[in-house]
Order: C-alpha cells, then sequence, then structure tokens
C-alpha cells in the first residue's frame, strides 16, 4: 500500500479531525491580587500574561471546580464570594460569605464550598449551585485556613488566635475534634490518600504533622535557613504531591519555599523565591509550583522535578493566592 504525501491540504484535514474528536485543553493560572483587587491570568505553558480581569475588594483566597470550568474567588471586603467562567472570565451570580471571607476549601465533588469567615468566627457552608447558606458553624477565634479529606468527610478549620485544628464532620457540621498547634495556624492540607494532615503556623515558625484518625500530633516540621532569622521563617502556605513524597512550605518573609521529605520529614533543601512568599499551587500535570510573592508583585515557577526556580513573573500588586486549571 503506498503511503500518501503529507501535502499542506492533507495536514489541515488531520488537523481539523484532531480538532473535532473533542476538546483542547489548555492550562490557565489564576493570580489573586489584594492590592490591586484584580486577578491575573497567565498561559500555563508559556507562563505568559494573557489576561487581567477585576476580582472584587480585595481578593485573596481562590479556587476552581473540580472541571477546571469555574473560578471561586474571595472578596474580603465585598463579604462575597466571586464567581467566574475560566474560559470567558465573565462574571457569574456571587456565593454569599459572611463577613471578610478569607479561605475556603471545595468539597472534592465540587459542591459545597466551606468558607472561613475571620471577623465572626464561623464556617459558613454554601451550596454553589442553589447559591444557599447550608450552616453557620461557631469555631475558634480568627478562623483562616481550610482543608478537607479526600474522601469529603472531614473538613479542617484552623482558628488563628485559637490555635486549634477544628475536625468538622461535613455532613453534620458538627466539630468532633480540636487540636492544639503552634501559634497562628494558617493553612491545612491532607496528603492525596488522607493519611497525614499538614498544618501550619505561622508565628510558632512550624509545621505540625497530625494523624487524622487518632487526632494527634505526631511530628512538628522546624525550619533554619542560615543568615535568615527564626522569627522571619513563617511557615504559611502549604502543598503535597500526589505520592506524599515531598511537602512544599511557604515561609513569608524568608522568602523561600521550604522543600521537606514527606516519609522523614526533614527539610532537604530551602528555595530561594520572590518577596514575602505566601501560597503556592501545583499545575495540573504536578510538574510546576506556583508561588505567590506579596512584595515583589510577582509569581515565581519551581520545576518539581529538579527542585530548581525556573522563572518569575510579575502580576498585580500584592498577589494572594493562586491556582492553576486546565480549562476547555
Amino acid at each position: 500500500m503506498t503511503t500518501p504525501p503529507f501535502t499542506p491540504r492533507l495536514c489541515a484535514l488531520v488537523a481539523a479531525a484532531l480538532l473535532a474528536a473533542g476538546p483542547a485543553f489548555a492550562d490557565r493560572i489564576f493570580v489573586s491580587n489584594e492590592r490591586s483587587n484584580d486577578i491575573t491570568v497567565l498561559d500555563g505553558t508559556t507562563f505568559e500574561v494573557i489576561h487581567s480581569f477585576a476580582g472584587g475588594q480585595r481578593p485573596r483566597g481562590i479556587t476552581a471546580s473540580p472541571d477546571g470550568r469555574i473560578l471561586y474567588v474571595c472578596a474580603s471586603d465585598d463579604d462575597l464570594v466571586r464567581v467566574f467562567d475560566t474560559e470567558t472570565y465573565e462574571e457569574l451570580p456571587s456565593l454569599p460569605s459572611g463577613p471578610d471571607p478569607e479561605l475556603f476549601v471545595l468539597h472534592p465533588s465540587g459542591n459545597p464550598l466551606y468558607i472561613a469567615n475571620e471577623d465572626d468566627n464561623l464556617v459558613t457552608v454554601v451550596d454553589v449551585e442553589t447559591r444557599q447558606v447550608l450552616a453557620e458553624i461557631p469555631v475558634g477565634v480568627e478562623p483562616e485556613g481550610m482543608g478537607i479529606s479526600p474522601d469529603g468527610r472531614i473538613v479542617i478549620n484552623t482558628s488563628e488566635t485559637t490555635n486549634m485544628a477544628h475536625f468538622i464532620d461535613a455532613e453534620t457540621y458538627e466539630i468532633v475534634a480540636n487540636v492544639l498547634v503552634d501559634q497562628r495556624p494558617r493553612y491545612a492540607q491532607f496528603t492525596s490518600d488522607g493519611s497525614v494532615l499538614f498544618v501550619t503556623s505561622e508565628i510558632g515558625g512550624t509545621v505540625s504533622v497530625i494523624d487524622p484518625e487518632a487526632r494527634e500530633i505526631v511530628h512538628k516540621i522546624t525550619f533554619e535557613v542560615p543568615g535568615v532569622l527564626p522569627e522571619a521563617l513563617q511557615p504559611v502556605g502549604l502543598k503535597v504531591t500526589g505520592d506524599g513524597r515531598t511537602v512544599y512550605v511557604a515561609l513569608g518573609p524568608a522568602n523561600r519555599v521550604a522543600v521537606v521529605n514527606g516519609e522523614t520529614y526533614e527539610v532537604e533543601d530551602y528555595l530561594l523565591v520572590g518577596q514575602r512568599v505566601w501560597q503556592l499551587a501545583f499545575s495540573p500535570d504536578e510538574r510546576f509550583l506556583f508561588t505567590t510573592n506579596g512584595n515583589s508583585n510577582d509569581i515565581s515557577i519551581i520545576e518539581v522535578a529538579t527542585n530548581r526556580v525556573i522563572r518569575s513573573v510579575q502580576v498585580g500588586e500584592q498577589p494572594w493566592g493562586v491556582v492553576a486549571v486546565a480549562t476547555p
């Protein structure tokens, strides 16, 4: 059988057939900028800024629906969760949030949304489809961090002033346990198998490693960087690789991301990034880690395989949160 030559017309027909076979997906990175009140959009392949749009007043926490189509933004000074289409950037009907929403977490199914309301010591639970408040859960003073177990059964809230991680039953909305951690807990993250919970403590300078079944601390990760004052080592954002082997911790004004062994909990490296590194997010394929650097108004891009900072990109004023999604 003779193979036909690849003429320009044949190549065009093949390309058209591939496009017709299904939707093309492109990664996009969304960064919330709390001072310029906007969202910066970057291309997930070139890392170039491709768009920006208004994000409400003081946008901070940011996340996306499991299918990557909907973007949720905590507009803290609007007392709302702003909602956007990730492809068109069109603003959709907003969600109630309670006062001063800062961080939130979405149920693995995509609904509901659990929101920390710092000013009134509540976690607000919102149905993202009906836009109705399902519950208001009293927690400790100044709630901030939010996490959820992979099976969606346990929600974690951290209260900055009470210094606790609150375990909340996702069905009954009752607090079923409290774990005392170090000062000013900021972020809570489970491993993908749900076997370990990490909670960062900004002022305490530690990450508590918690057994979620026993609901007790089994280890504390500490940090030491030559030439950096101990009080500048402030753990805030945290992300764990899908295989649980590596934990990345943003260290705030230390301008470093700590690389921690997920099995031994030993710190293996410190990566120099921008100024006041705050939150972290993986690319959908976990090849890259993005950091928001609030004082240098940029994000740093870390290549996960080599743990090298490969690039920084200017975004808006005082970037706070970041999420990367594969959008149709």
